[in-house]
């Protein structure tokens, strides 16, 4: 009796991870929607700075994909 065992194919995985990068941007519009945790009325420098690393983490992402900025050729 021979066991198969299901491997996942490049589709498979990348399907997957689409699906995970469809709740990432779920959360980060959350994320948005509530102000990034801080509240109108008292945002502080701090709120600033959280914000910055958010952008600049995005900008990565994006600057690779659409090959701008450190990866332009």
């Amino acid at each position: 009796m021979t066991t198969q065992t299901a491997k996942p194919t490049a589709l498979d995985s990348f399907i997957a991870k689409a699906g995970e990068f469809d709740a990432l941007l779920q959360r980060l519009q959350q994320m948005r929607d509530d102000h990034f945790g801080a509240s109108p009325d008292v945002v502080t420098w701090g709120h600033v700075g959280d914000v910055t690393r958010y952008v600049t983490a995005l900008k990565e992402v994006t600057d690779a994909y659409f090959k701008e900025g450190e990866y332009a050729e």
